[in-house]
């Protein structure tokens, strides 16, 4: 019983440190205060703020293409290359798999710098696609650990099988391997899409001096401290915070409801 308790009262005591942060944002930004921790009254004229300010609006759409593209790009990429590496020799497949899982063990400095060097030895250092480009980089690797474990599950005698019954090796991809290996690949376009949208360092050292995203903007935002709009942000986190958090609750709810019918 008392360890029981113990257990709890732990978990209890690392989910307050993690959130209180986050919940703290939450309720200051439903007043009108510039500085955390004076209360002058429930007030909406920071989301007002947010919604007027074209800037923070302009940079939170660039920060969304930005994630999206670079998931796409990362996740299509990433798949290729864990079939690629699931369906070649064990000689070849194991150097490969363990390159591939450098940049997840890798400092992200180290990345960040090591792109910046190539891309302008190559005359491409801060452009759009030096930024893209550093993204997928930081996300390939995540898409292929997400997918590789769901082809291990798989029976890979059931390509073959298509193969044999007279499916081309491109129909048998799509109708065999894809569907099997599908909330593998969802999975790593979800991480993508949050390493894209959390991501600093690679961003900037990669982006053009005229392109921002949130992480950057917040970060000069705060460095400077004389941005008008740095209040507005906490409005910002709240509302990100809030979409997250309903993103988990409808894919759990969606996890549980296949469960149940499989059940049944």
């Amino acid at each position: 019983m008392v360890k029981k308790i113990l257990s709890v009262a732990f978990c209890a005591l690392v989910l307050v440190f993690i959130y209180a942060p986050i919940l703290l944002l939450v309720v200051y930004s439903f007043t009108a205060s510039k500085i955390i921790g004076q209360w002058t009254g429930f007030s909406l004229d920071l989301y007002r703020q947010l919604f007027k300010n074209a800037e923070i609006m302009g940079i939170l759409f660039n920060t969304v293409w930005l994630a999206l593209a670079a998931a796409v790009l990362a996740t299509v990429l990433g798949t290729a290359g864990a079939i690629g590496i699931f369906y070649s020799k064990k000689k070849v497949s194991k150097p490969i798999e363990g390159v591939s899982q450098i940049p997840v063990i890798n400092a992200e400095i180290v990345t960040a710098i090591s792109l910046a060097l190539l891309f302008s030895m190559i005359a491409l250092y801060r452009t759009y696609f030096s930024l893209l480009i550093g993204h997928m980089v930081l996300c390939t690797p995540f898409v292929v650990l997400s997918v590789l474990p769901k082809l291990k599950q798989m029976d890979p005698n059931t390509y073959e099988a298509a193969l044999d019954l007279g499916a081309s090796p491109s129909r048998a991809l799509f109708k065999i391997v894809i569907p099997q290996i599908f909330s593998g690949i969802l999975s790593g376009f979800m991480l993508s899409i949050t390493l894209s949208l959390d991501d600093y360092i690679v961003t900037a050292f990669t982006k053009p001096k005229t392109f921002d995203t949130i992480s950057t903007y917040v970060y000069n935002a705060v460095r400077n401290g004389t941005n008008s709009s740095t209040p507005a942000l906490r409005a910002l986190s709240a509302l990100i915070f809030v979409v997250m958090i309903a993103a988990v609750l409808v894919i759990n709810l969606r996890a549980s409801r296949k469960k149940e019918g499989k059940g049944l």
